[in-house]
């Protein structure tokens, strides 16, 4: 163990190709025993200085303003929230414990996605130790997810006028219902989802690009569907942005899901999805999304090597990206 903690801080360097978003906070909210292991961001926060990153590496959110949260949420549901005045049906979809420490959370890690992507437009990659809460609607919570960071980033992102285009690519175990509807139908933003189907969400309101996979299907099925996809639609689309939403969730021994992919058939996800983006120019934000291994090492190792895909290829692809402003006719 201690050979590959030195090989790593060799790679690591002095100084770390891109930036992470994290905060301590993440993780002292209290839900009780629950599968959602919000330990992991610790776990992976440590493990990432064990490996040689620094402090100084790690950038803290601040909570998104409420401008920020409506350019996704009704005024009416992030009220409700704020105030806890939610009804019995609205906090048992949530399916997670509601307090004001998880109201917190959820601000935090929509302003941690938000400076994520801004970074990633900066020098062309950064990877947010959070995120990912798909399942959030325009109005209401579902599934573990009391607001959208990956929809609010991608409205945040065409409002300020940093990205044309914006690409959500959601490689979680679920499909991203709530990010489905709350960019249904924009011209500047592309939603693609590879997912189990015979899972919840039950009924999968339509991405720009579905793609479904059946229990039991592993690597093969897998990587053969997001191969024959990702290079087209990047190509076709060619957004100025991706949210990538590498979710631990696909794996074989996940709580939630029935998929098959084994620690290696994820690692070659995440490059298929972040080198193909990086060899266009194209900048990268990830976030974690979900995962839900019966071992929690298991999910933290899946995240870290997500984090060690993202750090060889932008050792190769290094360049920052050209500014939309910069692209924009005089």
């Amino acid at each position: 163990m201690g050979d590959l903690l030195n090989v790593f801080r060799v790679l690591f360097g002095k100084r770390f190709p891109f930036q992470f978003v994290y905060s301590n906070e993440y993780w002292m909210v209290e839900t009780g025993r629950h599968v959602f292991p919000l330990q992991k961001y610790r776990l992976v926060y440590e493990s990432l200085l064990a490996m040689g990153a620094k402090k100084e590496n790690f950038l803290r959110p601040r909570p998104a303003p409420d401008e920020d949260v409506l350019l996704v949420h009704t005024a009416r549901y992030l009220k409700r929230i704020k105030t806890g005045t939610l009804s019995v049906a609205e906090l048992r979809a949530l399916e997670i414990r509601y307090s004001p420490e998880l109201v917190r959370f959820a601000l935090l890690s929509v302003g941690g996605t938000v400076l994520a992507a801004r970074k990633a437009l900066e020098c062309g990659l950064a990877v947010h130790i959070g995120g990912g809460f798909h399942h959030a609607f325009p109005d209401h919570g579902e599934g573990f997810c009391l607001l959208n960071d990956v929809a609010v980033t991608a409205r945040k992102m065409i409002e300020e006028k940093l990205a044309r285009k914006v690409m959500v690519v959601d490689c979680d175990l679920h499909q991203g219902n709530g990010t489905a509807t709350a960019l249904a139908g924009r011209k500047d933003v592309f939603t693609l989802s590879i997912h189990q189907m015979d899972i919840y969400p039950t009924e999968k309101p339509l991405s720009t690009v579905d793609v479904g996979l059946w229990a039991g299907d592993g690597d093969v099925q897998y990587l053969a569907e997001l191969g024959a996809h990702i290079p087209r639609v990047y190509n076709e689309f060619r957004p100025d942005l991706i949210l990538y939403l590498a979710g631990a969730d696909p794996y074989e021994k996940d709580q939630l899901g029935g998929l098959s992919l084994t620690k290696a058939g994820l690692k070659e996800r995440d490059k298929v999805v972040i080198e193909n983006a990086r060899r266009l120019g194209i900048p990268v934000a990830v976030v974690l999304a979900g995962g839900y291994a019966a071992e929690i090492k298991d999910t933290v190792d899946i995240h870290l090597n997500t984090v060690r895909i993202a750090q060889r290829v932008q050792r190769v692809f290094p360049e920052a990206p050209v500014s939309v402003a910069a692209r924009r006719p005089g």
